[in-house]
């Protein structure tokens, strides 16, 4: 870490900060009143309105002088933008801010060093508890200047990709950041997925170099990433440099195109000019996970996304300076891109990097880092969350959680009892959640509880509010509109909004084809919604996780809904198998909470009814199997397609399981798989 000690060469002025970040400017100073018009002052003194339902429908009827407001007082531009945006949803084309440019990583660091160069940027809460680090925004850009320098000396230009194969560290940030300062766009993968996996990516963005580590740690185990770059690099013949950073002190065996990065670093100048890049330049691509198909590299451009990770960072989090923002997802998903990198640091915010596991070295993790590290805005997926509350409540108990100010979670809709159990047992009653929803796709929030007022009305397990400039749709099976309260369908967003992807890389059909073309005019998110009496929007699944029984079609999510609120149950999945009659009935995966002593056929007859009252006789599952643990890959998401492959009997066509978190999860599974699903 010798690099993190030296003195910053002298920082040269690029460009004014915004007048908002100065230290006392109304922004910076922490709101005594919960209106809108205190934290958002550039669109309300523009519309004229005080409160979220007359901002909102400003947002949405006004968008262009919304947006354009927002840019022109949140980013710094080396020159201005001409056009707000530039829209056709029917074509899949999207663009905003032409004829601006600007470098996202002078937004995320210079202009912060330039007001407060010794404020935290980064707390690197590593896989060993207490041995955290602080890097200062001083720091980051020190690092990032060199890593640009590094690059450029082998040969990295603007517009060329360069794969990032590292786990959560400040140095895997300064390389993200590295090639926003130098115009290269960044492809982030997952430092879970296997050398295939990998290679895959890599050829596919056709990226001449690819950074990583030579190992990494986490829940008390070496991972061996270099090795994992090694087979990969194999298959991939546009490689040419390997830079490879150091997270042990273990020696990794080096080819002739392997170069260690800290040690050419040290050899570069801690300044390096920042490209200017038009709003409509590649960013980032960023790889779905795989688990429904072949993966899609979602194309992120600069200016667009930055504003909305940014905004939506700030307003539904309630996010303010001198905050502690805790995201524990990866970076290799589009979760740490938006709320562990680009909207934190762009908010010039002080934000974790989690290396470990919420289990390691204990079931108190998270709530012991929240306790030392004084985090204010705690941010986690409901996956963790159930798993959690299976432990109890004495591991959250036993540490000082006051710094706490708002929760959220994030990755897929949270189910009632974890929502209420990480509220009053977490939160301590104190504390909003946001459940959050979005996805790759979007680039950042789109329905959340907040913003609103701070004495607004949250339901529990519901995302509730669209936020600025988010127009969502409910459409039936025929492509038609669905009016009014306390109804279903297919959740679609009617107008353009400044994060949302711009293609798919290479293949700008498919990105129509799966977005824009199932219901024209308008980009369809492939879930499902409900939309209450009161107009709130609770996600209820992927339309694709449907099991259609006797002519019903149900969602996986409505049956787990059901089968959760049965006090012995901490998570379940529900998947469709093949029936004779029924054409498909439900099969069920439950994992029990700690210490339960009930025979299982009672806990089924249970289950059983539970459903039959909660949602129907015909959604009852045909079968029930308690299980120890999910198939579930790192960042959380179960793999359902895994589960249906096991019931059908197709062990031969499970496909790439590098990224399950635990492989036994499986073959425990295939152990207990009840009779013949197909009868």
């Amino acid at each position: 870490m010798s690099w993190l000690r030296r003195p910053l060469a002298s920082l040269r002025s690029l460009v004014q900060p915004r007048r908002s970040s100065a230290p006392g400017s109304p922004l910076a100073r922490r709101s005594s009143t919960s209106s809108i018009s205190a934290f958002m002052p550039e669109a309300t003194a523009l519309a004229g309105v005080r409160d979220y339902p007359a901002l909102r429908q400003f947002s949405l009827q006004q968008a262009e002088r919304f947006w354009g407001a927002l840019a022109r007082e949140r980013l710094c531009w080396i020159s201005p933008f001409t056009t707000v945006s530039d829209c056709d949803l029917a074509l899949g084309n999207i663009r905003w801010f032409e004829g601006g440019r600007l470098n996202v990583s002078v937004n995320c660091i210079d202009r912060h060093v330039h007001t407060c160069p010794d404020r935290v940027a980064l707390i690197w809460e590593r896989d060993e508890p207490g041995s955290q680090v602080r890097i200062t925004y001083r720091q980051l850009l020190e690092m990032t200047c060199r890593v640009a320098n590094t690059l450029k000396r082998q040969g990295v230009r603007k517009g060329d990709r360069v794969t990032i194969y590292m786990p959560a560290s400040p140095i895997a940030v300064a390389s993200m950041l590295a090639c926003t300062r130098i115009g290269a766009v960044h492809t982030v993968v997952f430092a879970g997925f296997s050398a295939e996996a990998l290679a895959g990516r890599i050829q596919d963005a056709q990226a001449e170099t690819v950074i990583t580590t030579n190992q990494a740690v986490r829940g008390g185990r070496i991972i061996e990433l270099k090795k994992t770059v090694d087979q990969a690099v194999k298959m991939c013949s546009s490689v040419k440099h390997v830079l490879v950073a150091k997270r042990t002190e273990n020696e990794v065996p080096m080819s002739n195109i392997d170069i260690p990065l800290e040690e050419e670093m040290m050899k570069e100048e801690a300044f390096c000019d920042p490209v200017a890049m038009e709003s409509e330049d590649l960013l980032f691509l960023l790889y779905t996970s795989g688990s429904t198909g072949k993966p899609k590299g979602l194309v992120h451009t600069q200016a667009g996304y930055l504003l909305y990770a940014t905004v939506t960072h700030r307003y539904v989090f309630d996010y303010h300076d001198g905050d502690v923002f805790g995201c524990v997802a990866d970076i290799g998903w589009i979760t740490g891109h938006s709320y562990v990198v680009y909207g934190p640091l762009c908010n010039g915010g002080t934000t974790v990097l989690f290396e470990s596991t919420p289990v390691y070295p204990n079931p108190g993790r998270y709530w012991e880092m929240v306790e030392r590290l004084k985090i204010n805005q705690f941010y986690g997926a409901p996956t963790a969350i159930r798993l959690l509350l299976k432990y109890g409540d004495a591991w959250v108990k036993s540490h000082d959680r006051s710094s706490l100010k708002v929760l959220g979670t994030v990755g897929e809709p949270i189910n009632s009892e974890a929502w209420d159990w990480y509220y009053r047992v977490v939160g301590e009653s104190k504390c909003p959640v946001m459940d959050t929803w979005w996805q790759t796709e979007t680039g950042g929030i789109c329905i959340a509880p907040h913003p609103a007022t701070r004495e607004a009305e949250i339901v529990p397990a519901m995302a509730m509010r669209p936020f600025f400039g988010i127009n969502p749709v409910l459409m039936d099976d025929q492509g038609r509109k669905l009016m009014g309260n306390n109804i279903s369908g297919a959740l679609c967003i009617a107008q353009p909004w400044p994060g949302m992807a711009r293609t798919i890389y290479n293949d700008h059909d498919r990105f129509v084809n799966t977005y824009y073309k199932p219901y024209p005019n308008h980009f369809f998110t492939g879930d499902g919604a409900y939309r209450s009496e009161k107009g709130y929007y609770q996600i209820t699944g992927r339309l694709d996780d449907v099991i259609n029984i006797s002519g019903h079609r149900l969602a996986t999510a409505e049956i787990e809904g059901a089968v959760n609120l049965h006090r012995v149950v901490a998570e379940s999945a529900a998947i469709g198998c093949a029936h004779e009659i029924k054409g498909e009935a439900s099969y069920v995966f439950i994992v029990l909470k700690d210490g339960i002593d009930i025979a299982e056929h009672i806990i089924t007859e249970e289950l059983k009814h539970i459903v039959s009252q909660k949602i129907a006789k015909y959604a009852v599952p045909d079968y029930v199997q308690i299980v120890k643990r999910l198939p579930k890959t790192r960042s959380g998401k179960i793999m359902r397609r895994v589960l249906r492959k096991i019931v059908e009997q197709k062990l031969d066509e499970l496909g790439d399981l590098t990224t399950l978190d635990d492989h036994t999860a499986v073959q425990e599974i295939v152990a207990g798989v009840q009779g013949d699903p197909k009868e």
